[in-house]
C-alpha cells in the first residue's frame, strides 16, 4: 500500500478520499489553491501545499505545482478525484514517468475512452451495445446528410472530445442539419480545442442508465449494478438513485456482465463507469468515465463496497478485495446533487455560510466539505454538497429523503434544496416515471 497520497482535488471529492485514505493507515497531502486555504480537507490533510491563484489553470490543473508538491512531501500516488486532471490521459504518462502512481487506469484507457469516436468503435468491439450513427468523425454535409439518411431523424451531431452537453445539437430534420453541424463543431473546437464530431439516432424519451465497474488490471474485473441519472438539467446530473426503478433484476444482471467482461478484455485498472441511453428495453452505448463518479456513494450505500478503498488497492497492485459473487445489493438509495445556486433562476450563489445543519440519522449520509462560517468561492463549480440516504426499498428511502431534506439548513447563500422538496413530493418521481428530459419540461412549466 502506499505511504503517502497527494489528492488533486478540492471540496467533498477531496474530503472523500482524504477519508479513505486514514481508514487505511495512508498519509495524506491536501493541495489547494489561494481560495481554498480555508477548506475543509486542508484542515484535515496532514500536510497542505498552496498550488497557485483561485483560477484552476494555476492551481488544480497546474501539473508543474502539482508534480512539485509531490517531490516537497514525498508523496509517492496522486488520487485525481473527479473533474480537473482525473481524465488527463497526459498527466497520467507524466506521474508513471516520474514514478508517482496514478490512482486510476493507464493512460492509453484514458485516451481511448476520453475521444467519443475511439470509445464508441471500441464499445462495439468488446460486445457493448451501441446507439446507431456514424462510424467515426463527419466532416461535411454530404456526408452528414447520407448517415442521417440511413440511421433517420432526428439525430443528434456530438463533440468527439468533452462532454456536459457542449458541443451537442439536435437536427430533427434535413433541413435542420448543415447549421447544427456547423454550430456542434463551433462550440467544439471553442470548449474542447478539437472541433470533430460525430452522428448518432437521437432518442426521443431515453433514461440515462451506468453500471459501475472495477478492473483490477490483470483481466479480473467485476460491474456493481446500475444507477438511474435521468433527472438532469442541461445534461448535468441533478439526481442518481440505485438501482434504477426502470430495469428488472434479469436486466440488471444481463448489461451489467456485458459490462464486466468488456472491462476484463480491456484489461481495465480501478474504477470506471459505463454509460447508456435506455429506451424501448435496449441499451446504447453513450460513454465511458475512467474516473470515480460523483454519485458512486449511491452504488457504495447498496452493496456496503467502498470503491475509494478498491481504487487505492488496485493503484498499489493489491487487486480487488471481492469478487462478482461477493456482490449483493441491499435496498435502495437516491442521491441529491445540493448546489449553491438560486433554485428557480439556477444563478450562482458564492458567499459565507451563516448557519449550517446537514441533516442525520438511520441511512443518512451527507458528503461535503463545508462548514458554518465557510465562504464558497466564485471561482469553481456549485456544489455544496450530496444528500445520500438508504432505505430498504425504493419507498422507505423516498419517505427519508423527504424527512432529511427537511432538516437541511444551509443559510447565507441560496441553494437548490427548495427544488428538491418539490421534487420528491412529485408523482412522477415518486413513481419513478421520469427520463432525461423530465427536468427541462418541469423546469419550463413552472417559469
Amino acid at each position: 500500500m502506499f505511504n503517502k497520497v497527494l489528492i488533486a482535488n478540492r471540496g467533498e471529492i477531496a474530503l472523500r478520499v482524504l477519508r479513505a485514505c486514514k481508514e487505511l493507515g495512508i498519509a495524506t497531502v491536501a493541495v489547494h489553491s489561494t481560495a481554498d486555504s480555508e477548506a475543509m480537507h486542508v484542515r484535515l490533510a496532514d500536510e497542505s501545499v498552496c498550488i497557485g491563484p483561485p483560477p484552476a489553470r494555476d492551481s488544480y490543473l497546474n501539473i508543474h505545482e502539482i508534480l512539485a508538491a509531490c517531490e516537497i512531501t514525498g508523496a509517492d500516488a496522486i488520487h485525481p478525484g473527479y473533474g480537473f486532471l482525473s481524465e488527463n490521459a497526459k498527466f497520467a504518462e507524466i506521474l508513471e514517468a516520474h514514478d508517482i502512481a496514478f490512482i486510476g487506469p493507464t493512460a492509453e484507457h484514458i485516451r481511448i475512452m476520453g475521444d467519443k469516436i475511439e470509445a464508441k468503435n471500441t464499445a462495439k468491439r468488446l460486445g457493448i451495445p451501441v446507439v446507431p450513427g456514424s462510424d467515426g468523425e463527419v466532416t461535411d454535409e454530404e456526408t452528414a446528410r447520407r448517415v442521417a439518411d440511413e440511421i433517420g431523424y432526428p439525430v443528434l451531431i456530438k463533440a468527439a472530445s468533452g462532454g456536459g452537453g457542449r458541443g451537442m445539437k439536435v437536427a430533427r430534420s434535413r433541413a435542420d442539419l448543415a447549421e447544427a453541424l456547423h454550430t456542434a463543431r463551433s462550440e467544439a473546437k471553442a470548449a474542447f480545442g478539437d472541433d470533430a464530431v460525430y452522428i448518432e439516432k437521437y432518442l426521443g424519451k431515453p433514461r440515462h442508465i451506468e453500471i459501475q465497474v472495477m478492473g483490477d488490471g490483470k483481466g479480473g474485473g467485476v460491474h456493481l449494478g446500475d444507477r438511474d441519472c435521468s433527472l438532469q438539467r442541461r445534461h448535468q446530473k441533478v439526481l442518481e438513485e440505485a438501482n434504477s426503478p426502470a430495469l428488472n433484476d434479469e436486466q440488471r444482471e444481463k448489461i451489467g456482465e456485458i459490462c464486466a467482461n468488456a472491462i476484463r478484455d480491456l484489461g481495465y485498472a480501478g474504477a470506471g463507469t459505463v454509460e447508456f441511453l435506455y429506451e424501448d428495453g435496449e441499451f446504447y452505448f453513450i460513454e465511458m468515465n475512467t474516473r470515480l463518479q460523483v454519485e458512486h456513494p449511491v452504488t457504495e450505500m447498496i452493496t456496503g463496497i467502498d470503491l475509494v478503498n478498491e481504487q487505492l488497492r488496485v493503484a498499489s497492485g493489491g487487486g480487488l478485495s471481492f469478487t462478482q459473487a461477493d456482490v449483493t445489493f441491499s435496498g435502495h438509495a437516491i442521491e441529491c446533487r445540493i448546489n449553491a445556486e438560486h433554485p428557480e433562476t439556477f444563478v450562482p450563489s458564492p458567499g459565507r455560510i451563516t448557519y449550517y445543519h446537514p441533516p442525520g440519522g438511520l441511512g443518512v449520509r451527507v458528503d461535503s466539505g463545508v462548514y458554518q462560517g465557510y465562504s464558497i468561492p466564485p471561482n469553481y463549480d456549485s456544489l455544496i454538497g450530496k444528500l445520500i440516504v438508504h432505505g430498504r426499498n425504493r419507498v422507505e428511502c423516498l419517505m427519508r429523503l423527504r424527512r432529511a431534506l427537511d432538516e437541511y439548513v444551509v443559510d447565507g447563500i441560496n441553494t437548490t434544496l427548495p427544488l428538491f422538496r418539490e421534487l420528491v413530493s412529485n408523482t412522477d418521481i415518486q413513481d419513478g416515471e421520469y427520463n432525461i428530459h423530465w427536468l427541462e419540461h418541469y423546469l419550463a412549466q413552472k417559469a
